[in-house]
């Protein structure tokens, strides 16, 4: 327990670091955290190591938050509308989402946990479009795999083009387009949500 209290803080710090200075320095995360300079070593082993947690964390919590989630919602776009407003609202609030999708923190790893993750979020956009496909709400003339990486690349890049511009969309312009993106995408253009989803 107090192991687990002592690597969140770590954690917590390294995000903080990252946040504001763009780089991280252990011996500085150390001192955030109010603990040894030694202690993250012990449990992350170096600095990429640090940053790799701190990466896949922000990708776990993304997933927990938005992918993994059931919306509800009469049609498949109905749900997916909900989803991207849950979408953007975590990319907007978290302070970590334009080094963990734009800019990266300088080490190698990055990119590794990153692709990572787009592979699990592209496994579950295949089922999820699959599902979809069986339900007779989308076309079935589309291969789910190529259609879920696709969606995703798509919505990758547009936000962050978002994230990165000044001054950034608002949240519901963002919306709007990426749900025209997706409608179209899957074969569904000019739908309209039978509810307001955001």
């Amino acid at each position: 327990m107090r192991g687990e209290s002592s690597r969140q803080r770590l954690l917590s710090a390294a995000i903080d670091e990252l946040v504001t200075h763009g780089e991280l320095e252990v011996a500085a995360v150390a001192r955030r955290a109010g603990l040894s300079v030694g202690l993250p070593y012990r449990y992350f082993g170096t600095r990429s190591g640090l940053i790799s947690a701190v990466l896949a964390d922000f990708h776990d919590r993304l997933h927990a938050e938005v992918m993994e989630l059931r919306f509800e919602g009469a049609h498949w776009l109905d749900r997916e509308r909900a989803r991207l407003v849950a979408w953007v609202n975590f990319l907007y609030d978290d302070p970590l989402t334009p080094i963990a999708l734009g800019r990266g923190t300088g080490d190698g790893e990055s990119a590794t946990i990153a692709l990572s993750h787009l592979h699990r979020a592209i496994a579950m956009g295949a089922r999820n479009l699959a599902a979809g496909q069986r339900d007779g709400d989308l076309p079935a003339d589309r291969d789910p795999g190529l259609l879920a990486a696709a969606i995703l690349g798509g919505i990758h890049t547009t936000v962050v083009s978002a994230m990165t511009s000044t001054p950034r969309p608002e949240r519901s312009t963002l919306i709007e387009q990426l749900f025209m993106f997706v409608a179209g995408a899957v074969g569904r253009p000019g739908f309209v949500p039978s509810g307001g989803n955001g």
